[in-house]
């Protein structure tokens, strides 16, 4: 049966679409609504924030290393600049995988796994990953030419043009400048970042170390615009770097290289100072090394050279090296002696070649085996006898001798501007028992008194021992900035000056010290006679093995490296003071015929002319001619 046809209902069909027109319509308009409010959240509330990374996409702020400070001798000679030098820099967040990079670098410049493993530290301390982070320095000229021509294969590896720290007198100041060096991961969190900003090196040691703050200067910025690979198209914006500030130093070059050649290659350590200013005018520590090398970054061999001497180049003697006295502090022993009233100038004593205790049988020898005889304070500084100094020793005790020599400087830090110096030691009672555990006994107060025993001095501590007795007890803190952009270095913590009951104790310490280099029976009187000018000075032995009781010390039995070391300090000219020294030579043997020429040459070089005549500032006074009536 054929079916109905069904009748097509248009009005149905027109309902229909105009109920999907008007559902299509709204959901057109509401996605249009939220498009809208999402453009307008975006470009009108959101607008700062946004126009803000869209710069920054685009801006990149650079920060700008300043020039660190130069440093110059008192007479201009300049002793640390900075000179052009091209380094290899790469940018982790632009090489992408940037270990792969390295490789490819290794390969380029043909090095070997040592450079290849330096480069991954140094990019690993590196502070931020758009920060250009120098890997290699002191690029050759072939070196430049096949980074360029391999580009393509080291993204964000750029060749940058910087200014490195350079010693061009090399060894002659590595002890006292010191040296700057790349900044270590510990430093990297202590530092401030933004005062650090894009700054690579950091004083290591040295007046390099000491003031840092003043010689790095302050970071400088500028704005610039990049394209995407982050190559700089234009400057937007530039604030300068402020330098650093030029240091003058006291030490002078030419006493310097004259202090190195009268050590003539032995080890040993020599300091020269400006009594009435407290400038230090030589500071010679030998054998020496060159400090260059250590700012771009030391190889592993060439460090482990230094560092693995037997001579010890790396160590600084005159800050560091820890030496018995010997017999240079019995002209400070015998100031302390009048000063505390148990001696006076003219109080003798009989010496048969030995002192012992009352009621002890041990015998404390005499370096003269056959003894002085009668000796007075004059003698007995100018003969070094030990057995007036064992029974001084013995009058004052320990506490008093500590007390007194505490003053002079022994056993504390003396220095204004020394990092490195170490304090020494001066021992007392307290000291032992909290070092051993034991009580002080007789006999330890008896060898303290001619320097031996627990004390322990740097050559630096007896220098301003000497400048104290030149300066009649006048504390001037040794120190080596002369000036810092012009300005006067101020002790903050000043030492308070020795103020003896009477003055004229100084001068008869000062007295014996001459009869040292100018009496009869002085034991530097053939260094003395040679002189134009009159010296106060005291030889020391610093015995580095002990030898047992009633043995003589015998050289040829006693290894090199174990033989007593040579120490003389000395003052001149001896009635108008304008430099103290202090001469220590390891392994020297004798002081008055080892050490003490070595001073007398330091001396000369700064009060004689180039004629080897007595500048006229120095030459003594001429006595005014009374007119007869």
């Amino acid at each position: 049966m054929p079916q109905p046809i069904r009748l097509k209902d248009h009005e149905k069909d027109g309902r229909l679409i105009r109920k999907r027109a008007v559902v299509g319509a709204m959901v057109v308009l509401l996605l249009t609504s939220v498009l809208v409010a999402r453009m307008y959240y975006l470009q009108v509330v959101q607008f700062e924030h946004h126009t803000t990374l869209a710069e920054n996409n685009r801006i990149h702020v650079q920060p700008i290393p300043p020039n660190r400070g130069l440093i110059y001798d008192r007479n201009g000679v300049i002793i640390a600049d900075n000179r052009p030098s091209f380094s290899l820099t790469l940018t982790r967040e632009r090489a992408g995988d940037w270990s792969q990079v390295l490789d490819v670098i290794v390969e380029v410049l043909e090095l070997g796994p040592d450079e290849r493993a330096l480069f991954e530290r140094r990019v690993r301390q590196g502070r931020r990953p758009f920060e250009p982070v120098p890997v290699l320095f002191e690029l050759s000229e072939e070196q430049i030419a096949r980074v360029a021509i391999n580009q393509f294969r080291l993204p964000g590896v750029e060749v940058a043009a910087q200014l490195v720290r350079h010693y061009p007198l090399g060894e002659h100041f590595a002890h006292s400048v010191g040296y700057v060096g790349r900044i270590n991961e510990k430093e990297l969190k202590e530092l401030d970042p933004v005062s650090y900003s894009g700054t690579h090196h950091i004083g290591k040691t040295g007046i390099e170390r000491f003031y840092e703050d003043e010689l790095h200067g302050k970071v400088g910025y500028e704005e610039v615009e990049t394209n995407a690979r982050g190559r700089v198209l234009r400057v937007l914006k530039r604030t300068d770097p402020t330098p650093g500030k030029d240091i003058v130093l006291s030490l002078d070059v030419n006493l310097q290289k004259a202090a190195e050649l009268a050590l003539a290659g032995r080890r040993g350590a020599i300091v020269a100072i400006q009594p009435q200013t407290g400038e230090v005018l030589a500071m010679v520590s030998q054998p020496s090394f060159d400090p260059n090398p250590f700012v771009t970054g030391i190889g592993f061999k060439a460090y482990a050279d230094l560092r693995d001497s037997i001579d010890r180049p790396l160590y600084n003697r005159v800050l560091r090296g820890l030496y018995p006295p010997g017999s240079t502090i019995k002209p400070m022993m015998a100031v302390a002696g009048l000063d505390a009233g148990v001696v006076t100038p003219q109080t003798r004593v009989f010496d048969p070649g030995f002192y012992q205790l009352p009621n002890h049988s041990h015998k404390y020898r005499n370096w003269n085996r056959s003894g002085d005889g009668w000796v007075d304070m004059d003698l007995a500084i100018a003969r070094s006898n030990d057995t007036y100094f064992y029974s001084l020793a013995h009058k004052m005790g320990i506490d008093r001798m500590h007390d007194y020599m505490s003053r002079f400087g022994l056993g504390q830090r003396v220095s204004l501007d020394m990092f490195e110096e170490t304090a020494g030691l001066m021992p007392s009672r307290d000291w032992k028992r909290a070092r051993y555990r034991q009580a002080w006994y007789p006999g330890e107060t008896l060898i303290l008194g001619i320097g031996q025993g627990y004390m322990q001095t740097t050559p630096l501590q007896l220098a301003q021992a000497t400048t104290l007795m030149a300066t009649r007890g006048k504390w001037i803190r040794p120190h080596l900035a002369k000036s810092i952009q012009g300005q006067v270095p101020e002790d903050s913590n000043p030492l308070p000056d020795i103020v003896l009951r009477d003055p004229a104790f100084w001068d008869n310490g000062r007295h014996g010290m001459e009869q040292v280099m100018h009496g009869p029976r002085g034991t530097a009187r053939k260094v003395g006679d040679s002189a134009l000018y009159r010296i106060a000075g005291k030889s020391g032995t610093a015995q580095v093995v002990a030898i047992k009781q009633g043995e003589k010390y015998d050289r040829s039995k006693v290894a090199e490296r174990h033989r007593d070391h040579a120490l003389f300090v000395a003052f001149a000219p001896a009635d108008n003071p304008q430099i103290a020294v202090s001469v220590m030579v390891e392994n020297g043997e004798s002081g008055s015929g080892v050490a003490a020429p070595v001073v007398k040459q330091v001396i000369d070089a700064w009060l004689l002319d180039e004629n080897g005549q007595l500048k006229a500032e120095y030459a003594p006074p001429v006595a005014a001619e009374v007119a007869k009536p």
